[in-house]
């Protein structure tokens, strides 16, 4: 049963009511898919598990500022430049009758949002043994007993619901009238780097070779270590695809240039809804972590404000280095392959380009 703390607010939760989802009038069905999450009776769009999540996530907030009178670990969205292509040189491509580079880019996004189920796998046992002080009715505590389950759930789908992977597709597939077949994706997400139509998943143990070599705290449990690190990696990502969502229904909404009458942007809005759980839940989290004291293998007691500190310091240079410049750069090949097939590519490339807003180095 759930437990209400001193304060009456309720910090304590199952597994099954983390997982419960608002009654619906009428399900999300998007090109032809049934999608989780639908609308109430007002017509009103409800994310999918959020009946008990949203409340909890609330609560918990609420919960740590009254303990210890700090403020959630964030990031402006302003941090990160626009997508690219941004949204007019996006509307020029098309105009111009060049559509694959936008096909490509809401299937490579589609297809990485899939990945997002591997986050149920991220499993250190008790992770209060890591922790000096008491984690007792917070986020963290509720990791594995229902927040990572429903973040799954909500990227790659659940049972016969389709999740954000699916409903990217459809979003694409309403707006370009179905584009491409499925042996024409596993061709385009060869060429980013991403395998099989469907996308698979990243290799568990190659990840985990990966980050052996990026641990920083040696005393510290690689499990949890990693696991802060996939924590900070998943939220920095899940904020600046706001520019990503932002960027797709201004497209998609443009019913000269796409097809669908509005309808592939409005797949895109609920999709954006459905991700503020994840980011208030790790934020809420992380910042536990932060205000607390790790315990490392040898018993050395490490604040959380060096652990987490040095750790999204790191995640953050790579989210706005590295990560950005490589996607950048993936998308340009896509589009420079793309217009190069046209008559006078060069001359579109060069006023596409011409639209650009980002800060000249």
């Amino acid at each position: 049963m759930s437990k209400l703390p001193s304060n009456n607010v309720q910090t304590e939760w199952t597994e099954t009511e983390l997982l419960a989802s608002d009654e619906i009038a009428e399900p999300l069905v998007a090109a032809g898919v049934r999608c989780h999450g639908g609308f109430d009776a007002a017509g009103e769009y409800r994310s999918p598990r959020t009946r008990n999540r949203s409340p909890a996530i609330d609560a918990w907030q609420r919960h740590h500022r009254e303990q210890f009178g700090t403020e959630l670990i964030d990031v402006p969205l302003s941090t990160w430049p626009e997508s690219y292509p941004n949204v007019a040189q996006a509307k020029f491509l098309l105009r111009s009758g060049v559509r694959e580079p936008m096909i490509t880019v809401l299937t490579r996004i589609g297809t990485v949002e899939g990945f997002g189920a591997m986050i149920r796998y991220a499993d250190v046992g008790d992770i209060q043994r890591f922790f000096d002080d008491s984690i007792t009715g917070t986020a963290t505590a509720h990791l594995n007993r229902g927040l990572f389950e429903a973040h799954a759930r909500d990227e790659a789908g659940f049972e016969d619901e389709a999740g954000h992977k699916q409903m990217w597709f459809a979003a694409r597939d309403i707006a370009f009238e179905e584009p491409i077949t499925e042996d024409q994706t596993a061709t385009m997400l060869e060429r980013m780097g991403l395998r099989g139509s469907g996308g698979s998943a990243p290799d568990p143990e190659r990840i985990r070779r990966q980050m052996e070599d990026q641990l920083v705290f040696t005393d510290l449990d690689f499990g949890l270590e990693m696991l802060v690190q996939r924590m900070i990696g998943i939220l920095l990502i899940e904020i600046s695809a706001f520019h990503t969502f932002a960027w797709a229904e201004a497209v998609l909404s443009d019913a000269d240039l796409v097809a669908g009458d509005g309808d592939a942007a409005r797949v895109v809005s609920y999709i954006r809804r459905d991700e503020t759980p994840h980011v208030e839940y790790l934020k809420t989290a992380i910042t536990e972590m932060r205000d607390r004291t790790f315990v490392g293998e040898s018993g050395r007691k490490i604040p959380g404000t060096e652990v987490v500190g040095e750790l999204w310091d790191r995640g953050l240079a790579d989210s706005l280095g590295p990560r950005r410049e490589q996607q950048r750069e993936t998308t340009r090949r896509e589009i420079e392959r793309a217009v190069r097939a046209n008559p006078g590519g060069d001359d579109l490339l060069e006023e596409l380009d011409a639209l650009s807003t980002e800060a000249q180095t």
